[in-house]
């Protein structure tokens, strides 16, 4: 699935490498700074980086580099953490949920 460089939401340059999965949650519902809420639906990539800084945007606060085993320390909510743990797992098919 190599689709070449892309820029995502944190400013990173990385290569496209697999589907880690399509996820969504009815329980989790997110307020946006606007007063917008939404049910979260995320369609995760792998991806190899290529360059580019960490930089916080219009969808993240905060950004940074964790290492596997990190995350756990971080607090978020289970659907994300899910998404999180699945990407550290390298699964060999995509999770659909």
């Amino acid at each position: 699935m190599d689709v070449g460089f892309e820029r995502e939401e944190t400013g990173v340059e990385v290569n496209l490498t697999g589907l880690i999965g399509l996820y969504t949650n009815p329980n989790h519902v997110v307020e946006y700074s606007d007063g917008e809420f939404r049910q979260q639906f995320s369609i995760c990539f792998r991806a190899e980086y290529v360059g580019g800084e960490p930089t916080p945007g219009d969808e993240s606060s905060a950004v940074a580099w964790v290492q596997s085993g990190g995350p756990k320390r971080l607090p978020t909510h289970p659907s994300k953490r899910l998404r999180i743990e699945h990407g550290f797992e390298r699964r060999l098919q995509p999770y659909i949920g």
